[in-house]
């Protein structure tokens, strides 16, 4: 694997205060041959102004236009902040976009609380477009009965049939005392997004020793065939274990899923992207010193991953003040470094000709662009 070229969809840069912040990336392709970029902003990580932006290349990623769309951030009258897009081409010039609503109506909470361990009081949104994201409809909430602490993680996916799976994750609230109880989860439409199923569950540790955060899905070769790929965290030995792997299939409304196998890929989230010719594509954040974005290729469908074959995307210096290592990790502080962290959130599309786009976040504490990279990917 080669890098053939790189360049930024957003230079933070060369924007205000309150935009110059940028993280959660995501890539759509459209079948016009067009990539749409959609991420978040802010004059912080998590921030309570934080919203969304959308880029578009008609070049293959080579260059990128900012949208002019905006997105809606109060709710009923309750002001709150946008994160986490994921977007689909369901119809041709038909987008489906989703992100999570938090309640900012008292803008000093953090999203994390240090005390209870819960989140900020979430929704799960969803909008359309139909003239390929330059305008969007108003938000409507996406159910999720019986769960808390929801917001959403990675692309949506789309199979050949048209079905949908949109993936999420729940914890609990902010000021509920109870433990949290960490799921990773999806709902399915096969009406391009009008309606979705009640939640999937793709992974839950049985005695909730082990969280299996930020869970990135990519289609496998049959109808509705997915590989999930998850950053997941030993909470008994307090430390990351390395990326987590799970193939599973819908059927006939059913979730069938095989074991979550620990793979021997170190790093945290991890974006996922089965090729035609049967290989396993994984493109990883890792937060060791120092700090990387590496390409990793598997063979034979993500049971092995030969180190000799990755290729690193990304070297970063993290200058963020950062106080959590490998080991004997503290949960609650470990939370607050993920505020601070100035590179991540892989994101990875197919293009032809052998080539795979790659985006991600990375910068400064003060300053984080979105970057992509585009790549050739050698036959297997």
């Amino acid at each position: 694997m080669e890098i053939t070229d790189r360049g930024l969809i957003y230079d933070a840069a060369t924007k205000p205060a309150c935009a110059r912040i940028a993280y959660f990336t995501n890539l759509c392709t459209l079948r016009s041959g067009a990539i749409v970029a959609a991420f978040q902003v802010g004059s912080g990580k998590h921030s309570p102004d934080s919203t969304l932006r959308l880029s578009r290349s008609t070049d293959g990623g080579r260059t990128w236009t900012e949208l002019s769309a905006r997105f809606q951030t109060t709710l009923g009258g309750v002001p709150g902040s946008l994160s986490g897009p994921a977007m689909v081409e369901t119809e041709p010039g038909r987008l489906l976009l989703m992100a999570t609503w938090f309640d900012r109506s008292e803008p000093g909470r953090p999203l994390f609380d240090p005390v209870t361990e819960g989140i900020l009081h979430s929704k799960i949104l969803l909008s359309e477009s139909s003239d390929n994201g330059e305008t969007w409809s108003t938000w409507r909430e996406l159910p999720t009965p019986g769960l808390a602490g929801c917001s959403t993680t990675g692309p949506i996916v789309r199979w050949a049939d048209g079905t949908l799976a949109c993936a999420f994750e729940s914890f609990k609230e902010f000021d509920d005392p109870r433990p949290g109880r960490h799921a990773a989860w999806l709902v399915v439409s096969t009406d391009g997004g009008r309606t979705f199923s009640d939640p999937r569950l793709v992974a839950q540790h049985p005695e909730h020793k082990v969280y299996y955060w930020d869970q990135r899905l990519c289609a496998g070769k049959t109808a509705g065939e997915f590989i999930a790929l998850f950053w997941s965290h030993d909470l008994e030995h307090k430390k990351d274990l390395h990326v987590s792997l799970r193939r599973a299939w819908l059927e006939e409304g059913r979730l069938r899923a095989g074991p979550i196998r620990e793979t021997s890929i170190p790093g945290q989230i991890a974006a996922p992207l089965a090729l035609a010719d049967g290989r396993l594509l994984a493109f990883v954040v890792d937060r060791d010193r120092p700090g990387t974005m590496t390409l990793w290729c598997s063979p034979d469908g993500g049971l092995t991953w030969p180190a000799q074959d990755r290729l690193i995307v990304h070297v970063h210096d993290e200058r963020a003040a950062i106080s959590q290592g490998k080991e004997n990790i503290d949960f609650k502080r470990y939370w607050e470094d993920m505020g601070k962290w100035s590179f991540g959130h892989p994101a990875l599309v197919p293009q032809d000709e052998g080539l795979v786009l790659a985006a991600f976040y990375a910068g400064t504490p003060d300053a984080m662009s979105i970057h992509w990279a585009r790549i050739r990917v050698a036959a297997g």
